[in-house]
């Protein structure tokens, strides 16, 4: 049987892939997030039924309008309600993961990251669920990575692979951009805030930023392919830039000027130690730290999925020019 194919993607060049040869039921975790909501109204438009677990159904508002779209709400650590929750669906996409946690050591990350996803693995074995899309961070490192972040997106990327007979799919992105980004817009927003003025640690740090439709696209064409089981993916757009010309590019998109401060590593360092104890944690330690490894793909996993991915700086003007306000 010849398979149907039909044009998708976000970039200038549209990708084809084929249509979906069964309706799946998928359980997504993490799902409430920039890059979830983005892959389920994929998910939803490709015709899939999407369950959704979520401690918090208030998140989820911006989905609710989506058809087949159904929601779990409970306690996400706890395997038996995430056991309920993936009961009868033939696919889990595990999207949890966090950028700072509430203290210092490392916790917050090990149970957002680590300790999840053992609960899910065994919620998964328990509701007989064979598939997982897992997603992680490029330059994770269960035993080198140079952050709580990297170290313990590693550790899960681990139990992911030793899960017996698991069917996995591991995707590792760098930074990733779009319209409702905390990249462009909070470097905009925060050039407006200081007027332009801008102390910026690990300015030359270099990344590929990827843009969030592509990261959904490349879940969606694992979704059915057996050759990317057993397959890890680094996720990467067209350039490499440093954070400084991210920045600059932001500032430029959203017509905003741009003075910027690269400040030496020890300065870097009290900056991040002393934004540690503010609310939100705007920058933190652990940031800087991931800052130390440059985030650009030494795989090209785009091109293997057969991925056109996005340009930053073609692409960020399209929301940020104009900028609204905050």
């Amino acid at each position: 049987m010849h398979a149907v194919w039909r044009a998708t993607g976000t970039g200038p060049m549209a990708l084809k892939r084929p249509i979906a040869s069964r309706t799946l039921l998928v359980g997504v975790t993490g799902g409430t997030g920039f890059v979830g909501r983005e892959l389920i109204t994929r998910l939803v438009r490709a015709g899939h039924g999407v369950r959704l677990a979520t401690r918090n159904a208030a998140h989820a508002d911006a989905l609710l309008p989506l058809s087949s779209v159904e929601l779990a709400v409970g306690n996400v650590y706890d395997s038996e309600f995430l056991r309920r929750s993936l009961e009868g669906c033939d696919v889990a996409i595990n999207l949890v993961g966090i950028l700072n946690e509430p203290g210092r050591n490392g916790a917050g990350f090990r149970r957002a990251h680590v300790e999840f996803t053992a609960g899910l693995l065994r919620a998964m074995q328990a509701a007989h669920v064979p598939r997982l899309l897992q997603m992680s961070a490029l330059n994770a490192d269960a035993e080198h990575g140079r952050s709580f972040y990297l170290r313990t997106k590693g550790q899960a990327e681990q139990l992911v692979r030793s899960a017996g007979a698991l069917e996995w799919t591991i995707f590792r992105p760098s930074v990733i951009f779009g319209p409702e980004d905390s990249l462009s817009r909070r470097f905009a927003n925060l050039l407006r805030l200081t007027r332009g003025l801008l102390p910026l640690a690990r300015a030359s740090a270099r990344f590929a930023p990827i843009y969030v439709g592509d990261v959904a696209e490349a879940f969606m064409l694992a979704l059915e392919g057996e050759a990317t089981v057993a397959q890890t993916y680094e996720l990467c757009g067209p350039e490499v830039l440093t954070l400084a010309q991210i920045v600059r590019l932001s500032a430029e998109a959203a017509q905003l000027p741009c003075r910027l401060l690269p400040l030496p590593n020890a300065l870097a360092r009290i900056q991040a130690a002393l934004m540690d104890f503010l609310p939100g944690k705007p920058f933190s330690s652990d940031n800087y730290r991931s800052l130390l490894s440059d985030s650009v793909c030494r795989d090209n996993g785009c091109e293997r999925l057969g991925l056109q991915p996005a340009s930053f700086r073609a692409w960020t003007p399209l929301w940020l020019h104009p900028l609204p306000r905050p």
